[in-house]
């Protein structure tokens, strides 16, 4: 019997989000009897958590709930993780003796590229280093051309877009650096998608059949909710008749009700706060609108398509390949204009959605969890 390749996978924390989700995805489908995988999260908190597969060896350097604000009385417990998670970056040593118990590993896996330092300092030299980039992070500013060079001492670089592909392809100084960079699919639980759907939901905030947009995700500035409400205004003043829900919570939630009820909106945009299941909810809306400036792979994109649902997005890290160019979907410029475009389009042309709902449902989707999880098998195996 052939032994185990002894993986070390790394994040931040099992809360609810892109990288997270994925991470136990593929934990959950790959097979145990190739893999002995540890798991170590800075933070033992998340949803997540309970769904790792129970033959995952779970480590963690400090346990609680994430702090999203900065409240006094949370600044020192901030201060101490801080500082906790820093001792371990500069004395890497301890953290393999003390928390990893001197195993030793095969290949090491940064699972969302913010943990990039943390590989680097491995004091174990011989193991293989697998970086997942989950972000655009061209856009990101302390991702500087120097930062970016760090991450070629990887051995392969996953991105999750050809657009960030393209980006690291060019940044690279080699074909040697080329070639490390793979693009792979984050991987889509069709089935399991399509079942939390199906859950019966008693407080969808809309009655009456005025088409709805709905946009699901942390309530940041990145995600554009801004831009959204100006654009759902202007719709309404020239008669364009539509409704909104935006599933999330985040630091910016209030900024975004205020302006909310500023624009005098209350009636027709709808801020339901998180929700853990938030599938029947975009499986009853009419269409889904991405505003975002910027994203790494928008899973949720992936998941409206599987409940094929007509979507308007600026043109952000990703949409191209989900979209397929547009063939599924309105890819908008990234800006208020472009949405106002976007959503206006489709407001006004009510067979499109028709149009789009049939391409979906023709499309072989690549981002199936299986075709997913068999590429990264491949990747980890050949090292």
């Amino acid at each position: 019997m052939p032994q185990k390749k002894k993986v070390l996978i790394r994040i931040g924390s099992l809360r609810h989000g892109g990288a997270e989700k994925v991470l136990v995805n593929f934990l959950k489908n790959l097979p145990e009897d190739k893999y002995e995988i540890d798991l170590l999260i800075n933070l033992y908190t998340g949803m997540y958590i309970k769904e790792v597969p129970s033959w995952v060896n779970l480590h963690y350097l400090l346990k609680g709930e994430m702090i999203t604000t900065n409240k006094p009385h949370e600044i020192p417990v901030k201060a101490f993780r801080v500082l906790y998670q820093k001792m371990f970056l500069w004395f890497p040593d301890l953290l393999y003796r003390f928390v990893l118990k001197n195993k030793k590993y095969d290949v090491e896996i940064a699972a969302i590229h913010g943990m990039y330092r943390e590989l680097l300092s491995s004091p174990q030299k011989d193991s293989k280093k697998i970086i997942w980039i989950q972000n655009d992070i061209f856009n990101l500013k302390e991702y500087t051309p120097d930062v970016i060079r760090q991450l070629f001492k990887f051995d392969r670089i996953l991105v999750i877009s050809n657009k960030l592909k393209e980006e690291m392809q060019k940044s690279a100084k080699n074909d040697e650096e080329k070639r490390a960079v793979i693009k792979i699919f984050n991987p889509i639980d069709k089935d399991d998608t399509i079942k939390k759907a199906n859950t019966v939901i008693d407080d969808y905030p809309f009655s009456g059949n005025l088409p709805t947009f709905i946009t699901i995700g942390t309530v940041y500035p990145q995600k554009g909710y801004d831009r959204l409400l100006d654009v759902h205004k202007k719709l309404i003043d020239e008669g364009l008749k539509h409704q909104i829900i935006i599933i999330g919570d985040g630091f910016d939630f209030e900024n975004i009700q205020a302006k909310l009820n500023q624009l005098g909106l209350q009636d027709t945009v709808k801020m339901l706060g998180f929700r853990s299941n938030p599938y029947p909810y975009l499986k009853k809306a009419d269409f889904y609108i991405m505003s975002s400036r910027h994203e790494g792979f928008p899973t949720i994109i992936a998941e409206a398509l599987i409940l094929n649902k007509p979507i308007v997005s600026t043109d952000v890290s990703g949409i191209k390949d989900l979209l397929q160019d547009g063939k599924l979907g309105i890819i908008t410029p990234n800006s208020e204009d472009g949405i106002y475009e976007g959503m206006k389009k489709i407001l006004t042309h009510p067979e499109l959605a028709d149009h789009y709902q049939k391409e979906i449902a023709m499309t072989d989707l690549p981002f199936v969890l299986q075709k997913s999880v068999a590429q990264l098998q491949e990747i980890i195996d050949e090292l």
